[in-house]
């Protein structure tokens, strides 16, 4: 009788859980479930629904990063003709042709921006061509090519950075149209 309950016992208990990474309880999901067969609801992903109150429990630091609108336009990705508004940082990776106003403006080495734009801070590692307003600070990296009319509070360009055009510090005077020709400076270049 003993022997039975022990042949009952260790065939009822389950073999062991063998540790499953993410990966095999995704793969295992995706499989497809024979006709007739029902997948056990442990090896379903839990997943809460989302919560209407969820915003509520987040604490006021992550509100604030939260409210901070960022707009990435990814590689071989083209805006044409649009205005931009209400956008804290635009991240140009593509093609911008447009017309913004924003707090930041980052151009990546393989992004381009072409139009109207007024901003706080700039940082240029690709190339601007338009009308470029920064009311604190510009910064061109090596990489960077600025053209147009430029206007900026402090300005920052390294080694190899390229900034041409109508340039102009806020604030300052506006010299007269034929006094000074157009200016061009090449970060590193000697002087002519």
């Amino acid at each position: 009788m003993l022997d039975s309950f022990r042949n009952k016992r260790d065939s009822t208990r389950a073999a062991p859980a063998q540790p499953q990474s993410p990966y095999g309880r995704m793969q295992e999901a995706l499989s497809p479930v024979p006709a007739g067969a029902e997948t056990p609801k442990s090896a379903l992903p839990k997943t809460d629904p989302p919560r209407a109150d969820a915003a509520a429990q987040v604490p006021s630091a992550n509100k604030a990063e939260e409210s901070v609108s960022k707009l990435i336009v990814g590689p071989d990705i083209k805006l044409k003709g649009a205005e931009i508004t209400d956008c804290n940082t635009l991240v140009v990776e593509g093609r911008v042709e447009a017309a913004m106003e924003s707090r930041v403006l980052q151009i990546a080495e393989i992004g381009a921006f072409l139009g109207k734009a007024g901003v706080d801070t700039a940082e240029i590692r690709g190339r601007f061509d338009g009308e470029l307003t920064v009311r604190k600070q510009l910064v061109i990296r090596a990489t960077g090519h600025v053209s147009g009319k430029i206007r900026y509070g402090k300005l920052s360009i390294e080694e190899g950075g390229e900034l041409s055009g109508d340039i102009g510090a806020l604030g300052a005077p506006p010299a007269a149209p034929e006094s000074l020709p157009p200016f061009a400076a090449k970060a590193g270049a000697p002087p002519r």
